[in-house]
This record gives C-alpha cells, sequence and structure tokens, in this order.
C-alpha cells in the first residue's frame, strides 16, 4: 500500500482528537529498546523521538496484529504480525495500570475490531427492536375477525359512545338530554286565570264571614272592623 509521507506526517501532527499518548520504550527483535513518545490516532501508532517533534520517526498500522504479553520484560508486550514477513514490535511501560490501558487501546484500534463491534452493535439492536415488536403484538386487541382496531390519530380523544347502536339510549340520566328523550306528557287541560280567581276567592269569602261571625259572638257589643 502506498502512503503519502507528506499527508501523514501532517496528519500525525494535526489537531484530529487523540485516543492515547505518552512514553513507551520500543525494541524490534534483536535490537535494543528506545524511549519513544508514542501517539495513537484511530488505528495509527506514530512514534517520535520526543514530545512536541514536527515529524514522526515512524508509523504502525493497527491491522493484522495481535497485541501479546511477554515474559522478557515487567509491564511489556507485543505487537505481532502473523503475515509472512510481519514483524514484531516489543512496547515496554512503568506500571501495571499503564500497561494494561495500552493493550487495550490498540487491540481496539484496527479497523476489523470496529468491524466487529458495530456488527454486534446491530445485532442487538435488531434483536431489541423485535422484541419491541413482538411484546406490542401481544398488547393490541384483536377484533372477532381477527382485525387490528382502528386507533384514533394521536392527539385526538376517542369517544367510546360513538359505537354505540340507534336503538341503545344514549343520554344520561339527570342530563338535559336526557330531559329531551323522554317521552312528552299529555297536554293538560289549560286553566284560565279567571276559574282560579273564583275557585280561591270563595274559599276566602267563606273563610272570612265565619271569622266575622265568632268576633260577633265574643264581642257583640264592640263595632266590628271594616276590611
Amino acid at each position: 500500500m502506498k502512503i503519502n509521507e507528506k499527508n501523514l506526517c501532517a496528519f500525525a501532527t494535526s489537531a484530529t482528537p487523540i485516543d492515547r499518548e505518552g512514553w513507551l520504550d520500543m525494541r524490534e527483535v534483536g535490537k535494543s529498546y528506545q524511549r519513544r513518545w508514542f501517539t495513537l490516532k484511530g488505528n495509527l501508532l506514530f512514534y517520535f523521538d520526543k514530545k512536541g517533534d514536527k515529524e514522526p520517526v515512524g508509523v504502525i498500522i493497527l491491522e493484522g496484529c495481535t497485541i501479546e504479553l511477554t515474559e522478557e520484560e515487567s509491564y511489556s508486550f507485543k505487537v505481532v504480525f502473523q503475515c509472512e514477513g510481519g514483524r514484531t514490535y516489543f512496547l515496554c511501560t512503568n506500571s501495571q495500570a499503564s500497561m494494561e490501558a495500552w493493550m487495550k487501546a490498540l487491540a481496539c484500534a484496527s479497523y476489523d475490531y470496529m468491524k466487529l463491534m458495530v456488527a454486534e452493535l446491530q445485532r442487538q439492536l435488531d434483536e431489541a427492536q423485535a422484541e419491541d415488536a413482538a411484546e406490542a403484538a401481544t398488547l393490541i386487541p384483536l377484533t372477532p375477525t381477527g382485525e387490528e382496531p382502528q386507533v384514533p390519530p394521536r392527539g385526538q380523544r376517542y369517544n367510546p359512545f360513538n359505537k354505540m347502536s340507534d336503538t341503545e339510549n344514549k343520554s344520561v340520566p339527570g342530563s338535559r338530554h336526557h330531559k329531551e328523550n323522554l317521552k312528552p306528557e299529555m297536554p293538560r287541560k289549560k286553566v284560565a286565570f279567571r276559574d282560579i280567581h273564583t275557585m280561591y276567592g270563595r274559599k276566602i269569602l267563606a273563610d272570612r264571614s265565619e271569622w266575622r261571625a265568632k268576633l260577633r259572638q265574643k264581642e257583640p257589643s264592640e263595632p266590628l272592623i271594616q276590611l
């Protein structure tokens, strides 16, 4: 694969987010350790003579490799390329925590690893959507014909009385509609005001006459009060 060195150097020192950086001791097979400043960006592991250099000394493309522990030095591991003619890089840190963090970062940096992660996340998403669909299907009641009932649009209130037949009474007792739906009563005979006056006037006159007669019996000497 051809790599444009100029663009690669520009990418190494650009403002692109850095996944991890720090000092590591590195050597290849048959060589001694040298202290380098490493910067990990995506699947590209750049290393410099010192921090702040404008150009990297080299780059390791983390594709088709494995990250393994070594038994030679404390807190050391290696980047192994299994292909024919592949190289092996030995890296050493100064603590167990730093070694584990670097091994994890490098193992997760390859494009193949990202593809596996995306495939796994897609599988989990498909399973979750299938479970939600199955749960939703069990919650929707079916009509006697096996069809799903009509669901009113979002925001529209559902009136259960719309399905009542014409023969059913749609009014509520005590409401205005209930009074309107009652059977009309038979028209009553109209009574004139004159008849009311005559009927109650006779009663009043009779009571008045009785009252005046009682007054005469109790006080015959006193004059009657004229009403």
